[in-house]
């Protein structure tokens, strides 16, 4: 895990790993089921991860990182925390368990309310190898750990970790903050929970704000009913000519009779293929078993 720290350079912003983190978000509802995904309801809770500085360091981080492990829903996994000082924010030594080793960077001996966050990050590294769920490179298996611990209810942590002012610049994870917002965004909407109060950073709050504010606008492109009058309008167009717009989400295959379009669901982002021009249907996504309100 990376992070930003004192005087190093500004923090990345936007959604540079968009794609990938729309294909962990599939990759998840494949490999744990829409059931599986339901199972993680429950968001690891600020009191959980809240670490007082008159706790005992050891005792303290151990019940952190045991509270991160049941959001994560790894009963049988236990994180043995050591602190020494390193460059990365925290790593874990995945081995086949049932303890695992995480070395914590030595600032968050007295910076503790970000412990929770760095050991969201390497337990979600845990359940991704327990899952045998990886990505073929090091960088999109990075954005896939991100993606699964704040998808899957600790994630949040690693947003509200982001803090930036004129002197300081500090950032856990590999996803931007606008992306982590994305993603809560996302789990919200689907399991209906809000996480907007439980953000104490500013910057953090208005990131997901931002990244909300994407996820809200998959529900409202082509071919879905929602869509506004303009991309209605560039939708038609795509489809008498067979090609869709530069940039669009959604694709055009066959043609006359046969033409089909090609879209990603709204909520797992799996591609859907409906055929094109039959006014408006229901449509329902095999993966995540939601219902469409679409006009092809």
């Amino acid at each position: 895990m990376t992070q930003n720290g004192r005087h190093n350079s500004p923090v990345a912003h936007g959604f540079p790993h968009l794609d990938t983190v729309r294909k962990a978000i599939t990759a998840l509802f494949r490999r744990l089921s829409y059931e599986g995904i339901l199972a993680y309801g429950a968001s690891l809770a600020p009191a959980e991860a809240a670490f007082a500085d008159a706790e005992d360091l050891y005792l303290g981080a151990h019940r952190v990182a045991s509270a991160v492990v049941r959001a994560l829903r790894l009963p049988d996994a236990r994180m043995v925390v050591a602190f020494r000082a390193m460059t990365e924010a925290a790593s874990v030594e995945l081995t086949a368990g049932p303890e695992y080793f995480v070395e914590v960077n030595e600032r968050f001996r007295t910076h503790r309310r970000d412990l929770a966050a760095a050991l969201a990050h390497e337990a979600a590294h845990v359940l991704l190898h327990r899952l045998d769920l990886a990505f073929p490179t090091t960088a999109e298996n990075e954005i896939l750990t991100d993606t699964a611990a704040a998808y899957l209810g600790a994630g949040w942590l690693l947003l509200d970790a982001y803090r930036e002012d004129a002197l300081t610049h500090q950032k856990l994870g590999y996803l931007t903050p606008e992306e982590f917002g994305y993603v809560l965004a996302k789990r919200g909407r689907l399991l209906g929970e809000d996480l907007s109060s439980w953000f104490t950073s500013p910057q953090a709050y208005e990131a997901y704000v931002r990244g909300r504010a994407l996820a809200d606008r998959d529900h409202r492109l082509p071919p879905l009913a929602a869509a506004p009058w303009a991309e209605r309008r560039r939708y038609a167009h795509g489809r008498r000519t067979g090609a869709a717009a530069p940039g669009a989400a959604y694709r055009f295959e066959g043609r006359g009779g046969a033409l089909r379009v090609d879209f990603p669901c709204p909520v797992c982002a799996q591609r859907l293929r409906l055929p094109a021009g039959r006014g408006r249907l229901t449509a329902r996504c095999g993966l995540c078993r939601t219902e469409l309100d679409v006009d092809t």
